[in-house]
């Protein structure tokens, strides 16, 4: 009877034992899937932020150009104060808006937005001026803006394809639930309205 007492208790310190290691194995594998999931999440974010802050350096590099043209055009068009303050006053909220940390994307692309249909206006006025469009330094500033405007457009859509799949990542299961507990915010996109994307080459 003893043995057969000392069999059982045997038996289940040994059923204990395997349920033990299967537990801590499967405590491994959630941490594993944690991790994983948490480091996939944490990429995208940072991809993320790597393709906004590529835009932001073509971006102010568009506005750095903004005061050249707007010198240029003043040199054959002074009487048309209208277009060029309108063109000074959009590019000055747009690098406000860049500068601002506070600033959020949507006021970016805003700002962005207007410094773009400003720059239209200046197209359009400039039109009216065979000389100022055949002038060498107006030719220049024009091809390094219609550079600009196509790595921009390149820029934006690379950022916007990786916002893409971050926010996909972070709003199915399991990634939501990571989202969740370590709190991955939904990124914004970078949309241009419809006159704006017609002419993102700024061209002249």
């Amino acid at each position: 009877m003893m043995a057969l007492i000392d069999e059982v208790v045997s038996g289940g310190e040994s059923m204990m034992g395997v349920g033990a290691v299967v537990l801590v194995v499967l405590v491994v594998i959630v941490l594993v899937w944690a991790i994983g999931v948490y480091n996939g999440l944490v990429t995208l974010r940072n991809r993320v932020g790597n393709g906004w802050a590529r835009i932001g350096v073509l971006l102010r590099q568009r506005a750095d150009l903004v005061p050249n043209l707007v010198q240029i055009v003043k040199g054959y068009a002074a009487h048309e104060s209208i277009v060029l303050e309108t063109v000074t006053a959009a590019r000055a909220k747009a690098v406000a808006s860049a500068n601002d940390a506070n600033a959020g994307a949507a006021d970016c692309v805003q700002a962005e937005n207007g410094l773009t249909g400003a720059l239209m206006d200046l197209t359009a006025t400039a039109e009216a001026y065979p000389v100022l469009k055949a002038s060498r330094n107006f030719l220049d500033v024009q091809g390094r803006l219609a550079r600009l405007g196509r790595g921009i457009a390149y820029a934006r859509q690379f950022y916007n394809d990786t916002v893409l799949r971050y926010d996909t990542e972070i709003g199915k299961v399991p990634g939501n639930i990571m989202a969740s507990v370590f709190r991955f915010a939904h990124e914004q996109y970078f949309h241009v309205d419809d006159e704006s994307r017609q002419n993102v080459h700024v061209e002249f």
